[in-house]
């Protein structure tokens, strides 16, 4: 197995509109991102994963891009980008660009020109087709963010597609010059000096040319078999790799919803030339209810069962990438720990250590590593997100759901959990702006905040800081091999991690009862590396609290 920085790594994802304010405009920026450097270092971590920080007109919070080489005037200015780059450098911190290519905004310069005329030179730069009629799109899929993937549009009599926001439409990759203009592109920022991208939906940027109907779920057809995993899809990544990841040191992630091991060998083998790792959603995407929308956790087995089978079937082959949450997921704590006061600590510590232990890259988005959790909704003023906002239209307003129904599912999985401003201090607004916040800050802020466990030993801050330090310290950690213990238990998540000589077991209990757990024969009298709990590991037979884990090592 080779070894690689960015294998070694431990990344911090900063979703900057939440970040830090510097100018009291109540929206996070650059220069807010620059003066919460020397934190980050003292946390530990090696290289920061930003969300776009591009020129958008934020229909989908700047992931609907209209300039690649622009950054967002909200933010700041490309000289503070580089300042950014320059401090982050200066204190060993990477930075990892968001890469948005599978679409564009539609006030991007090429889907202003592509609309113009069938005849523009940019209209083979998106995706049009005949309507079935001239009031009927061309097939029944539906976007993810709700309604028709397709749109009318009136100048040529024809639909564009797109599998998101109407506002980002699809690039049509089947046509070179795009795939150009976006290698162009990556290699300004890489010439720039940025050290990587992770890359958003890439599994999408292939499409197959013929378009059914796709089988219908809920209210529309299913672009998934046309539009995921396409034909060309692994062709277009290696020409990306030769034309421009292969001549510069970076890391790249892809995120590839829906994907299988198998598949994800195929992304990110070792000896594909494609991308060094990519992003599952299993474990995130198993629990649905109603489309993504679920109040209920999944089940400790369900879990164990697919966060074991990525370790197994990608070791020495392809490698992974750890996460609880992200900027699209609820807070990890809510989710699979708990949020009650009495255990938020213990659960956040545990979650930390279940992941970070296993083989892989580990990554940390803001503010997990202080147990930060759901917001309380109280009505559908709070959420500013435009898919939480059109999945309460199309569940309730349609009839299909009461209210009280689907409430709780939404307040659940709703992205703006994770979107609501980092909680630096107790002062107003969390310390994050001394003006109106963009979103609601957390109430929770003046127990929950930065300031506090910086100076607290016993913080979920400083459990994360340690966990780091291990990672740097024991190699058995980043390489060594994955085995499940325990597959049957509804309550402990148990494994091992071995390389060459050394050894450790893995124990995390995910649960709010007492629990008994008889050490393995050769771990009884073993070191503790580290624990949420202050106990002895030295007796065979451990009473384990809620939510308690630990790590073993010989």
């Amino acid at each position: 197995m080779n070894k690689t920085w960015w294998k070694e790594s431990v990344i911090y994802q900063i979703y900057p509109r939440s970040f830090m304010d510097s100018n009291a405009d109540g929206i996070g920026d650059i220069k807010g991102i620059t003066g919460k450097l020397d934190y980050l270092k003292y946390l530990g971590i090696d290289v920061i994963w930003l969300s776009p920080v591009y020129q958008s007109p934020n229909d989908d919070n700047g992931y609907d891009i209209s300039d690649y080489q622009a950054i967002m005037t909200e933010f700041g200015t490309m000289e503070d980008f580089d300042e950014m780059l320059k401090v982050a450098h200066a204190r060993g911190i990477r930075i990892v660009m968001d890469l948005v290519v599978n679409h564009t905004s539609d006030e991007h310069k090429w889907f202003m020109e592509s609309r113009k005329s069938k005849e523009n030179k940019y209209r083979d730069y998106y995706i049009w087709r005949e309507g079935k009629s001239s009031s009927t799109p061309p097939n029944n899929w539906g976007a993810c963010f709700g309604g028709s993937a397709w749109e009318y549009d009136k100048q040529t009599d024809m639909y564009y597609l797109h599998l998101f926001s109407k506002k980002q439409p699809d690039l049509n990759w089947d046509c070179p010059d795009v795939r150009k203009e976006v290698f162009d592109m990556m290699t300004w920022w890489c010439e720039k000096g940025i050290d990587g991208f992770r890359m958003d939906v890439i599994s999408m940027i292939s499409k197959t040319k013929e378009m059914p109907d796709g089988e219908v779920h809920d209210l529309y057809g299913d672009f998934n078999p046309y539009c995921v995993h396409g034909p060309n899809v692994h062709k277009y990544l290696q020409e990306m790799n030769e034309k421009v990841l292969s001549k510069y040191d970076i890391m790249t992630v892809g995120e590839t919803s829906g994907v299988t091991p198998k598949q994800a060998r195929l992304y990110a083998g070792e000896d594909r030339n494609e991308l060094n790792m990519v992003f599952q959603f299993e474990h995130v995407e198993s629990d649905g209810k109603y489309g993504k929308w679920t109040d209920r956790k999944l089940p400790l087995k369900t879990l164990k069962e697919i966060m074991s089978r990525w370790q197994t079937e990608l070791y020495g082959q392809a490698w992974n990438s750890l996460f609880w949450d992200n900027h699209d997921q609820p807070r990890a704590v809510s989710r699979f720990g708990s949020d009650h006061p009495t255990y938020r600590e213990s659960s956040a510590k545990m979650l930390a250590t279940c992941l970070h232990m296993m083989q892989g890259t580990p990554y940390i988005y803001q503010g997990e590593e202080l147990g930060m959790t759901n917001y309380p909704f109280q009505s559908m003023q709070d959420f500013k997100d435009i898919e939480s906002i059109h999945a309460y239209e199309e569940w309730c307003k349609s009839g299909r759901l009461s209210h009280d129904t689907f409430w709780p599912c939404l307040t659940f999985k709703s992205r703006d959990n994770a979107r609501t401003p980092m909680q630096w201090d107790d002062t107003e607004h969390a310390g994050f702006t001394s003006g109106t916040p963009w979103i609601a800050v957390n109430p929770n802020y003046t127990q929950i905040n930065a300031k506090l466990q910086t100076h607290d030993p016993d913080s979920v801050f400083h459990y994360y800081k340690k966990l780091i330090a291990l990672r740097k310290q024991y190699p058995v950690i980043v390489y060594g091999k994955y085995e499940l213990l325990c597959p049957e238990s509804d309550d402990l998540f148990v494994y091992t991690r071995t390389l060459e000589d050394t050894k450790m077991l893995v124990v995390c209990s995910f649960t709010e009862k007492n629990t008994t757990f008889e050490i393995p024969e050769p771990f009884t009298n073993a070191q503790c590396l580290i624990s949420n709990m202050n106990h002895s590991y030295q007796n065979k037979t451990i009473q384990l609290q809620p939510y308690e884990a630990f790590v073993l090592f010989i």
